[in-house]
């Protein structure tokens, strides 16, 4: 990963407590006290989306996970979703999910003109169709409005990355 150069420096002013605590948690995971305050301030990209993809397996509903996952997809610079998208989730996710979420990574990073992730490229899709709507007469809209990555991973929906209904 590319260094970048630091030519500027900012000033906290703490307690003696404070800066105890904090050398002490530098400490605890291994950095110094600069890397562990910058770490803590500015995540990297890809903790952001591994933490993103970790809310999928949890019991809340997904659709608000997957909100998150678009919105911060969005946020990222071209830099930053190569960065976040690099290595695949580290949660096993069920089919749908990991389809729905490798669809958005896609559309993310044909934004960008950037190759996808050999991960995503790997990722097998569905056996069977999934529709955005229990209506059977939206089926055919839905068929042919889907964006090109969720329809080779068989799932039709009318957004995508960057958009919401």
């Amino acid at each position: 990963m590319k260094q970048t150069s630091k030519l500027s420096q900012l000033q906290l002013r703490v307690s003696t407590e404070e800066k105890s605590a904090i050398r002490r948690a530098a400490r605890l995971a291994g950095m110094d006290m600069s890397a562990y305050v910058l770490r803590r301030v500015l995540p990297a990209p890809s903790a952001l989306f591994q933490e993103a993809v970790g809310a999928l397996v949890g019991p809340a509903e997904p659709s608000f996970a997957l909100a998150e996952i678009n919105s911060l997809l969005c946020r990222f610079t071209a830099t930053e979703l190569r960065q976040a998208v690099r290595e695949a989730p580290k949660v096993a996710l069920q089919p749908f999910l990991a389809n729905y979420v490798a669809a958005m990574i896609e559309t993310a990073c044909d934004m960008y003109a950037l190759p996808v992730p050999a991960w995503i490229r790997a990722s097998e899709a569905l056996v069977e169709p999934v529709f955005g709507s229990a209506l059977p007469s939206l089926r055919l809209y839905l068929l042919t409005h889907s964006p090109a990555p969720f329809r080779r991973r068989n799932i039709f929906i009318d957004s995508s990355v960057g958009e919401q209904v």
